[in-house]
């Protein structure tokens, strides 16, 4: 299946939604069609046009929006004086529910993926009688333990990457989950790890922030490497880069601000909601264990397992997307 025409939005703008942040939003397609709301991932991301065109323009009205502290929304993380302390998962989902209100929407359609399946699970477990349908590819719920995979387990597959990782963190490269004796140690040793960056993302010297940005997004890379998709992390420049990193580096040094398996536990909240889960089987940043405890806990969802795909997905991924989205466009 092809990927729909790219077009602009047809309205846009800044909503205050407290705390001295603005969150920038966008609309595209028809006015008068089927709302989707687009969550992008990361966290810290930021918003991206490309992804309007998995939806039909004339069946869907497509939402997008900058999460706080990046994209075009303000502050901008990437200025250490922008506080990180009013930017959490809770702050974000009361952001969404603020812009369903303010765009007149009654229910919307979800999509997303990675961090942005987090955050979708999150606000529809909140307000399930606002969301008509969820899609999600690279299904996170961003557990402590799947964040001591990405940041330490995976470490396992890529040594030497992570080896650099840790000693831009200033942690000593000799140690780490491999000599970790039982799980709980590797949970210590990646939940140090991410705070330690944390911490160099807020350090009053910025060529020490922008190398720990740098240094992160390498590893970030590194994890996706072997899906010949470039270093789409490294790309990142300037400002965007360190907005994703010290955005990243907040909420994974504090679990997501969500209790350990809070979502799994939740899923019977989604009862009466359709789902369609896209996981690919060789994702090394999100392993497919987590899609398969979501598609269990959550009886009205349908996962699709693409056997040779990451966590950037590829043709198959995208058309299993069109096609949940071009049936949910009839509902």
């Amino acid at each position: 299946m092809r990927l729909h025409d790219d077009i602009p939005p047809y309205a846009e703008g800044l909503l205050d939604v407290g705390d001295g942040n603005h969150v920038h939003w966008s609309v595209a397609g028809n006015p008068e069609g089927k709302p989707a709301l687009v969550v992008h991932g990361g966290p810290g991301s930021g918003s991206s046009p490309g992804a309007r065109r998995l939806f039909d323009p004339e069946r869907y009205r497509i939402v997008q929006f900058d999460q706080r502290g990046c994209g075009r929304s303000t502050p901008h993380a990437s200025d250490p004086a922008a506080d990180l302390a009013v930017n959490t998962t809770a702050h974000l989902v009361a952001d969404m529910e603020r812009l369903r209100i303010h765009l007149g929407v009654d229910r919307w359609l979800l999509y997303g993926g990675s961090w942005g399946s987090t955050l979708i699970l999150a606000y529809a477990q909140a307000h399930p009688e606002r969301v008509s349908e969820i899609v999600i590819a690279a299904v996170t719920t961003t557990r402590r333990s799947e964040i001591a995979w990405l940041y330490e387990g995976a470490g396992r597959f890529f040594p030497e990457a992570h080896d650099r990782f840790r000693a831009g963190a200033g942690a000593d490269s000799a140690g780490g989950a491999d000599e970790a004796g039982e799980a709980g140690e590797a949970d210590t040793a990646s939940a140090a790890l991410v705070r330690a960056y944390a911490a160099l993302m807020n350090h009053p010297d910025p060529a020490v922030r922008e190398k720990a940005a740098a240094d992160w997004c390498a590893w970030e890379d590194a994890v996706l490497s072997m899906e010949g998709q470039g270093t789409p992390y490294t790309d990142r420049v300037d400002a965007t880069r360190l907005a994703f990193v010290r955005i990243c580096s907040h909420y994974f040094a504090h679990g997501a601000f969500l209790d350990e398996g809070a979502l799994l536990r939740g899923a019977h909240r989604l009862a009466g909601i359709p789902g369609v889960l896209v996981h690919g089987r060789l994702d090394m940043a999100g392993p497919l264990a987590t899609a398969w405890e979501l598609a269990r806990a959550w009886p009205d969802a349908e996962l699709h397992v693409v056997e040779n795909a990451g966590h950037m997905g590829g043709e198959e991924t995208r058309t299993h997307l069109l096609t949940a989205l071009e049936r949910f466009a009839k509902g």
